[in-house]
């Protein structure tokens, strides 16, 4: 079965029903995977995120069948290009979410919008009320945020002490013989809900795919003409043992720490609602890292 052979006909098959047909399904996520909804593979199998995927095609496209494939979204996924995939339209003001997305724009980083469709971001060297502080080396200065954009409105859903930087003990005692890894600022698809640690082992964003980091060779805690490496450094998204704000003790070797338990927890808990790991408990999520001080010289308050 095609799509095509829907086109004009009363047929409504079901998504468990598209699932049985590999070249249907196939089909399908060619062109959900064109339209920017899915990431690929196109493998033939139909299961939660590609039914989510056609969810949300439909939700846009405003094709009047729910849960079920008919003649309107055939010919919908048949005849829709990118550039004409209606999407819901910002409505962005001088808010601090509003002007973390206008930032993300300007970057032509990825930003999703939808109820529980959460957006993880880490500025660095901000303080809780938007500030900006000196980013000093080896303290919790920076911020855990979660974004949502629910009908065109960002908002935060909450917000936390982080650290995006390795601490002193593990800048002057290197797990890796190049330097401690500090993030390059940048937006990453590759964090998925795993365990980070031995002795105090916690549910955590545990690094699954590629990422860039500088190494600290010379251990300035800057990263001013320090290489780039590119790769798997288990660079997690896990907690800071409670330590001291001023000082991070061994709590990040280069991982985007959360400084409390408590607030990790409150971070996992809401991560967990993304519909997107609902559908798929293998989702792999975007994280991007920026500085502080870029961000408010490119969006003024």
């Amino acid at each position: 079965m095609k799509l095509q052979d829907f086109l004009g006909k009363q047929e409504k098959w079901n998504f468990e029903a598209i699932g049985e047909d590999v070249e249907l399904s196939r089909q399908i996520q060619v062109l959900l995977i064109g339209l920017g909804l899915l990431d690929p593979p196109a493998d033939g199998k139909f299961g939660p995120v590609s039914a989510t995927a056609l969810k949300t095609f439909q939700e846009l496209t405003k094709s009047g069948e729910n849960d079920y494939l008919g003649a309107v979204t055939a010919k919908n996924l048949i005849e829709t290009k990118p550039e004409e995939l209606p999407q819901p339209a910002l409505k962005l003001s001088n808010s601090i979410p509003s002007r973390i997305v206008k930032y993300l724009q300007l970057k032509n980083y990825q930003v999703f919008t939808g109820a529980k469709q959460y957006n993880i971001v880490y500025i660095e060297g901000m303080n809780e009320d938007w500030t900006l502080n000196e980013d000093t080396p080896n303290q919790f200065n920076d911020r855990r945020i979660v974004i949502e954009i629910v009908e065109g409105v960002p908002k935060i859903v909450n917000h936390w002490q982080a650290t995006t930087e390795p601490g002193s003990y593990y800048t002057y005692n290197p797990m890796n013989p190049a330097g401690a890894a500090r993030i390059k600022f940048g937006q990453y698809k590759a964090w998925a809900v795993g365990y980070h640690g031995n002795a105090d082992r916690h549910e955590a964003l545990i690094q699954v795919a590629p990422i860039t980091v500088h190494r600290d060779f010379n251990k300035d805690f800057q990263r001013t003409g320090d290489k780039l490496d590119t790769g798997l450094f288990q660079v997690n998204q896990h907690w800071g043992y409670d330590a001291p704000v001023n000082d991070i003790k061994n709590a990040s070797a280069g991982c985007l720490v959360g400084r409390r338990r408590e607030g990790h927890r409150e971070f996992m808990a809401i991560i967990k609602q993304d519909r997107r790991f609902l559908a798929n408990n293998d989702y792999v999520f975007y994280t991007t890292v920026i500085p502080g001080d870029d961000f408010l010289k490119t969006v003024p308050g």
